[in-house]
């Protein structure tokens, strides 16, 4: 594997991280995550221009029945610069075990910031299953 092969895998890794309850409802292990400058377009319509916001927002996901895990695929890798990379991909999420699958196109620009990559941009938009 090369460094750059590598650099994509740790990047899917930490945003797949995003993706897990537990990391979620993680004011402190989102942060981390987080650039201080973030802005998210969400699948929902809702603009975060606040880290703290969302962070806020994510840690309020809590449910009393946790909800089935979000399944991501299809990720491509564009370098921006040497410490900037595009990240696109789909995710596939459920409310619950028999509801409805909503589907995601998501974008998110990852930077490497005082040696550790942090999200700066991130959008979901809602598109129909892949036939």
């Amino acid at each position: 594997m090369n460094a750059l092969s590598h650099e994509f895998e740790v990047i899917r890794s930490l945003e797949e991280k995003l993706h897990l309850p537990e990391i979620r409802q993680s004011p402190t292990a989102v942060a981390e995550l987080l650039a201080a400058g973030l802005v998210e377009f969400g699948s929902s319509g809702t603009v975060y221009a606040d880290r703290d916001e969302l962070v806020a927002h994510l840690a309020a996901e809590k449910t009393e029945r946790p909800s089935p895990p979000i399944i991501s695929r299809d990720y491509t890798f564009r370098p921006i610069s040497a410490d900037a990379v595009l990240v696109t991909y789909r995710s596939i999420r459920r409310a619950n075990e028999n509801g409805p699958e909503w589907h995601t196109l998501r974008s998110s620009i990852w930077q490497r910031i005082d040696g550790r990559w942090q999200m700066i941009f991130h959008q979901g938009t809602l598109t129909a299953p892949q036939g």
